[in-house]
């Protein structure tokens, strides 16, 4: 059996990865926005893209 391989890059605070020779995906740590077949294409995408950060908690601690 043979162990899977993962190819993994980021650009512009989004994951590009590819596991197991299948498709190139653009993602953010919850979603997967979009498969691509070269990894060219992928790149692409993600550089169009508006550079990502995560959504900051709207709620306080503070609060009590």
């Amino acid at each position: 059996m043979s162990a899977p391989m993962l190819k993994k890059m980021h650009l512009n605070g989004y994951e590009i990865v590819q596991v197991n020779s299948g498709p190139w995906r653009v993602c953010t740590r919850d979603d997967r926005l979009a498969s691509f077949g070269s990894r060219e294409q992928a790149l692409a995408y993600a550089a169009a893209l508006p550079g990502y950060r995560p959504r900051t908690s709207l709620h306080s601690n503070d609060v009590e």
